[in-house]
């Protein structure tokens, strides 16, 4: 008995069938992996119990010396992204550098790239601390556990335990002879080639504590892929005074009050004066042809980071 074979999109019995769905496996199961659900940083904090930030989480005095562990994963983080990425980072100013004891203010903050352009224009000594956000760093256990060995992050987590902590944290740091470092931006939103809104955390740290800044300009790290290029400059070392001018009396607020935070906000402003033409400068030299391979784009972009606000919209590519 001869049998009629089905035609297309319809099953044995003359059904319509439906299409396969591509997540099923050879034994019908779904095997696509579902998204994480993102914490909260409460959520994290909670869950270490509380937010621990700065030198309560740090447990010890930060350190100007480079350790055994940090030159070892300074060593392989070298290998993989100059040897196995191929990135490539055009890095100046290096005469501008002070001894030590100095707050670095890094821009434009991109992506996970940049604490690494900091460390290869800065060189293993002294140690640069950064402070740096808990939630998207301590996201598994062994990456806080690693970060801890290394050395070099002061956590801060928001709606934490305000601005003293993190001044004291930079005073150690600076009475130690390394340098702490702060992206203002405080997040990796942002358009390319140019300044996000600075936040005033890390001018009332500079304003309280009347440290030397170094600016840092940097470009080129909001989307990775290999053989990417980037670029940096280290700016000549200012302070407060010469940031705010002649109009400032010397006269330092009382700490947390409005005439602390306005001064603060002209420091954010005369910062970004200085860094946004710079980053202007150096973005066009990090721009490949748009024919070139991206290879990995979407998986080295986001190698450090958790998908978020910046994917799509946000991303160029």
């Amino acid at each position: 008995m001869s049998r009629t074979r089905p035609s297309p999109g319809t099953d044995p019995n003359g059904r319509t069938a439906r299409p396969r769905d591509p997540r099923l496996g050879r034994l019908g199961r779904v095997t696509a992996r579902r998204p994480r659900a993102r914490l909260r940083p409460q959520a994290l904090a909670a869950a270490r119990g509380g937010a621990r930030e700065g030198l309560d989480w740090l447990g010890h005095a930060p350190e100007a010396k480079a350790g055994l562990w940090y030159r070892a994963i300074r060593l392989v983080a070298r290998f993989l992204l100059f040897g196995v990425f191929r990135f490539r980072v055009e890095t100046s100013g290096r005469e501008w550098l002070p001894a030590g004891g100095y707050f670095l203010v890094g821009a434009a903050h991109r992506g996970w790239m940049d604490p690494f352009l900091v460390e290869h224009a800065l060189g293993s000594e002294p140690r640069k601390w950064y402070l740096g956000s808990g939630p998207s760093t301590f996201s598994t256990r062994w990456r806080e556990w690693l970060v801890r060995r290394i050395g070099g992050l002061l956590p801060v987590w928001r709606g934490g335990v305000g601005i003293d902590a993190h001044v004291r944290s930079a005073k150690a740091v600076l009475e130690a002879g390394a340098v702490f470092v702060q992206m203002p931006e405080g997040t990796v939103n942002g358009p390319a080639g140019r300044l996000g809104p600075f936040r005033p955390g890390a001018a009332l740290i500079a304003l309280r504590l009347d440290a030397t800044i170094v600016p840092f300009a940097m470009a080129g790290t909001e989307e990775l892929y290999v053989g990417r290029r980037m670029a940096s400059r280290i700016l000549p070392p200012t302070s407060v005074r010469e940031l705010l001018g002649a109009t400032w009396d010397g006269a330092k607020p009382d700490p947390g009050s409005r005439e602390e935070l306005d001064l603060a906000r002209r420091i954010s402003d005369a910062l970004a004066v200085c860094l946004g033409p710079v980053v202007k400068d150096l973005y066009p030299r990090t721009v490949d042809p748009p024919g070139d391979p991206r290879r990995w784009r979407r998986r080295l972009t986001w190698l450090l980071l958790g998908p978020g606000p910046l994917e799509g919209a946000d991303r160029p590519g």
